[in-house]
């Protein structure tokens, strides 16, 4: 009897020393294994995320409220928004504005800057003529457009980072961030991922996408480039990229668009014409280090064209995909090494 206590005992100890072990290992390396998974709505559109860690749902969690909270400062349709404020302002005093505002804002004006107005946050006045995604989506008269026009400049903003005020020299003058407000939400996501302590995450917000952390695998982050010719509903992938870390946002002719007496007019507007952009290309993907960088890059682009695009993307040491409406593919920066086509119907140019 006792030698078979005695076996009990050795034995629950060694199941205790195996069940501690089993914990340790949890702990240590198990944490690297958990992944949480969620689909939202926000923003007119899709949030989904992937996050990774013992903190993975509180990350997400995090991250989808404080998508929530950027659309209150950004929409220019939410009355008491930081945009609306400033609209309704227009030609009157400086407002203040939440810093994060005042980050975008200025960043807004610098891809202005740099892309000679190719991109330009004060499309307001022409892009509400248009109504893209909304009741009343037509084409404008000329008439309509050449009046407008001259209230689309971004030299009417004027930003103090310093003080955190925000004003638009003109009446009539009207500030939209709508180009970039996915990327901004995926710089939401990421830094919600960073402050809850989640191990790595990756985020789609529409046709923006935000990385963050290392996979546990070690493997890249691989991201599909969409279809331009693939319908709303029935969106495939013609290629796909290969992150470490940092940010894509896509924009084309499949966005917000409507047709008009058999013309498809898309909401990718020329500032300087007052029209969707048409120069042959269809679809614009970026890479950059920020998500709202990309975003603004990538529209900037879809107005420049292929050629004109290089120097802005040096500038910003980003990377980019472009398609053009007879399926070439254009690559430039480093994504040369990390992008590759998936279909066959498009051709990769040299």
């Amino acid at each position: 009897m006792k030698k078979y206590k005695k076996a009990v005992t050795v034995l629950c100890a060694v199941l205790l020393i195996l069940a501690a072990a089993v914990v340790f290992l949890w702990v240590r390396f198990g944490q690297r294994a958990g992944r949480y998974q969620r689909t939202d709505e926000a923003m007119g559109t899709d949030v989904q995320q992937t996050v990774y860690g013992t903190k993975a749902e509180s990350a997400a969690s995090a991250a989808v409220t404080d998508i929530g909270l950027l659309n209150d400062r950004i929409s220019w349709k939410t009355e008491s928004s930081d945009i609306a404020r400033l609209n309704a302002a227009a030609g009157t005093d400086w407002i203040s504005v939440d810093p994060k505002t005042v980050q975008l804002l200025n960043l807004s004006l610098e891809v202005a800057e740099k892309s000679g107005g190719a991109f330009d946050p004060a499309i307001l006045p022409l892009s509400s003529l248009w109504d893209f995604g909304g009741n009343n989506q037509h084409v404008p008269s000329k008439a309509e457009i050449a009046k407008y026009l001259p209230y689309v400049d971004y030299r009417y903003l004027r930003v103090d980072t310093a003080h955190s005020l925000a004003s638009l020299r003109n009446h009539f003058t009207g500030v939209s961030l709508d180009a970039l407000a996915a990327g901004a939400a995926c710089d939401e996501a990421v830094s919600a991922y960073r402050t809850a302590g989640a191990e790595c995450g990756i985020v789609s917000v529409g046709d923006a996408v935000g990385t963050y952390g290392a996979k546990s695998d070690g493997s890249d982050w691989s991201v599909a480039v969409r279809d331009p010719s693939s319908g709303e509903g029935t969106a495939s992938a013609m290629g796909e990229i290969r992150l470490t870390s940092g940010f894509l946002s896509t924009c084309g002719i499949h966005e917000q668009s409507f047709r008009q007496n058999g013309v498809l007019y898309h909401s990718l507007l020329n500032p300087k014409t007052g029209y969707p952009q048409n120069n042959g290309l269809v679809s614009v993907t970026v890479e950059a280090d920020g998500g709202a960088l990309s975003s603004a890059l990538a529209n900037a682009c879809f107005v420049l064209g292929m050629e004109k695009s290089r120097s802005l993307l040096t500038a910003y040491h980003a990377g980019a995909v472009l398609i053009d409406s007879r399926n070439r593919v254009f690559v430039a920066g480093d994504l040369k090494d990390r992008f590759r086509i998936t279909d066959s119907r498009y051709v990769l140019q040299p």
